[in-house]
């Protein structure tokens, strides 16, 4: 009979657990099969479970399979800093002064700030001006006028984000979509956060059409977010952002471009830990 594995659940972009977005981790992993990695998944319920594997790459220091609770992702952004973070918590000790992740898109840095982990945004798989209709489809399920977006883009890193600059906070967090009219779209939506109350320079919202729900707090968008509002100048070189309000939840990420690459960071805080018979 197959021994029970290590597990931990986690809170990624969060200064206090249970603020953030949550993560399920299966340790040592290499014997789970394909299926039993997705039928634990859909068990979690969580928006993603990830699952630390032996490298195959040389410069890798661990793999990483993630899985939603209806397909497998090439990349997303808080299961690779809370798996870094279970699998440093683990004993794993990098070959390197950064950490080097594996997984289906491809090698990701990550590096330590104190108790902060900061994975280098991977490159866009789409990127670019968004067509006339595919506007037309977000502005009829966000309920909104196509006036009203000041400006958009496909910053796709893998899950398939179409981007949107909204003109204020209070316009982003009064949004209340029509998911079944974004048609499949996974939405990402940025506004700024201006004022004596601001608590960031940016508010962000994604909405995951594929599962018609919000996500709390998204690494994998806030990296494409980054790639175009900086390199648009839309954005500061340095900022924060803060996501989850509209569905009770307090994340903040940070952001920094270093030469050329930009890192995405935020804080992760252990929840959970135990075994897992799979």
């Amino acid at each position: 009979m197959p021994q029970p594995l290590n597990f931990q659940q986690v809170d990624v972009f969060s200064s206090a657990a249970t603020e953030g977005n949550p993560l399920a981790v299966v340790i040592a992993a290499d014997g789970v099969s394909d299926a039993q990695m997705a039928a634990f998944a859909r068990w979690t319920n969580l928006s993603e479970t990830t699952f630390l594997l032996r490298p195959t790459h040389p410069d890798a220091d661990y793999r990483v399979r993630i899985f939603t609770t209806t397909r497998e992702l090439p990349f997303a952004g808080h299961p690779t800093l809370g798996s870094c973070f279970v699998w440093l918590d683990n004993g794993g000790i990098p070959k390197g002064d950064e950490v080097v992740q594996e997984c289906g898109a491809g090698l990701v840095r990550l590096r330590r700030e104190g108790s902060r982990l900061a994975f280098a945004a991977p490159p866009l798989l789409r990127s670019g001006p968004v067509e006339a209709e595919v506007l037309a489809t977000l502005a009829a399920g966000l309920r909104i006028t196509p006036e009203r977006i000041v400006a958009s883009q496909w910053a796709d890193n893998g899950p398939g984000w179409v981007a949107i600059l909204l003109e204020s906070r209070d316009e982003l967090l009064a949004i209340r979509p029509d998911y079944p009219a974004l048609q499949g779209l996974n939405v990402g939506m940025v506004a700024p956060w201006s004022g004596p109350d601001a608590e960031a320079d940016f508010e962000v919202r994604a909405l995951t059409g594929d599962l018609n729900a919000e996500d709390p707090v998204t690494g994998s968008l806030n990296a494409s977010l980054a790639q175009w509002l900086i390199g648009a100048g839309l954005a500061p070189h340095r900022y924060t952002a803060r996501q989850g309000t509209v569905i009770g939840h307090k994340g903040r990420i940070y952001v920094e471009q270093i030469g050329e690459r930009i890192w995405v960071g935020g804080d992760v805080q252990p929840c959970v830990v135990g075994r897992v018979d799979l």
